[in-house]
């Protein structure tokens, strides 16, 4: 069993809290928060509480922190953790640039423990099966990825909240639920070579944008086409087109609370079938394949390769997005 420490108690920390509750392999133990009234609501969940992250990482019984806070401080507080010998879960973004995920992968490295990212999509299972139909050949060689994951939930934030802001989250759609489509495009096709990005902000105020298109382009010419858009209700869905067949993944509901998939296969030659996912708790699985990696009794499905390349790409499209050009991923 891994203790931890929930660092940020917001909307995202409030729902691992609750996810975690009754897991065999990882413990909420401590929750941390600079703001009382945050700290005051895990009464109801049995937790301790605390104001700053030195509690978390110089207290007795804490084994891992669980980052949810705003981007900017994740390297920093990554290789804080690192150096205080804790395992570190950290949610998405890891960083926004490369310099930072390097250093924090050096120091998580360096003190041999484990880092985990917030990229629960992977652990859904019909997104499971599109790479395992992937890596076998069942739809021919993959050539394009589409995927959209966009939301509303931002529209009742108010204005000076961290995740409206273009220094806190540079290229809004992109840290709020774009970022999970660059992940599994990574996921399939390996290291992005290029991207090109649009952001607008066409129906809000938000300060760092309400829409985003992106182009990534891969080795081979292999390219994957994302939408992130922060002003219309819920819609998710990814979809890879191969050279012997496809297959789509509709969401019925954000993953905060999953009501399932519906996945629709076709192959050349053959009519469209269509099954239903039923909702699975991706967010718990993520964290307790965590914390069975931290045990060392298996292997953390996202690598760090795949997480460098994913802070590069965030970089690149912030470029890209800025200059309206193509920029390259080195």
């Amino acid at each position: 069993m891994i203790n931890a420490a929930v660092v940020g108690l917001g909307w995202w920390g409030q729902k691992i809290i609750t996810d975690l509750a009754g897991s065999e392999h990882l413990r909420v133990v401590l929750g941390v928060d600079v703001d009382e009234p945050a700290r005051a609501g895990l009464a109801g969940h049995g937790i301790r509480a605390a104001a700053s992250l030195d509690e978390a990482l110089t207290g007795d019984g804490i084994d891992a922190v669980i980052l949810c806070t705003p981007h900017r401080r994740h390297a920093e507080q990554i290789v804080l953790a690192a150096q205080a010998g804790k395992h570190v879960f950290c949610e998405k973004p890891l960083t926004t640039n490369g310099c930072e995920a390097r250093a924090a992968i050096d120091a998580v490295r360096a003190a041999g423990v484990q880092l985990g990212i917030g990229h629960e999509r992977r652990f859904e299972p019909a997104i499971q099966q599109l790479r395992d139909m992937c890596a076998n050949g069942e739809l021919g060689a993959p050539l394009v990825f589409e995927g959209n994951f966009s939301q509303d939930k931002f529209l009742d934030l108010p204005e000076d909240n961290w995740r409206l802001s273009a220094t806190d989250a540079p290229v809004g759609p992109l840290s709020a639920t774009g970022i999970h489509m660059v992940d599994l495009a990574i996921a399939v096709f390996g290291r992005p070579t290029e991207v090109w990005a649009r952001l607008g902000t066409h129906a809000t105020s938000f300060g760092n944008g309400d829409t985003l298109t992106v182009t990534m382009g891969f080795a081979n010419g292999r390219t994957a086409l994302i939408t992130a858009v922060l002003t219309t209700p819920f819609a998710g869905r990814v979809t890879l087109l191969g050279s012997r067949g496809w297959m789509e993944i509709r969401d019925r509901n954000h993953p905060e609370l999953p009501r399932g998939w519906d996945v629709t296969t076709v192959y050349r030659g053959g009519e469209p079938e269509t099954k239903f996912f039923p909702p699975q708790p991706s967010v718990r699985a993520n964290l307790e394949a965590f914390a069975q990696s931290a045990e060392g009794k298996a292997e953390y499905p996202v690598s760090y390769d795949e997480m460098l390349a994913n802070a590069d790409a965030f970089e690149a499209i912030t470029r890209s997005a800025r200059s309206g050009q193509i920029e390259r991923i080195t």
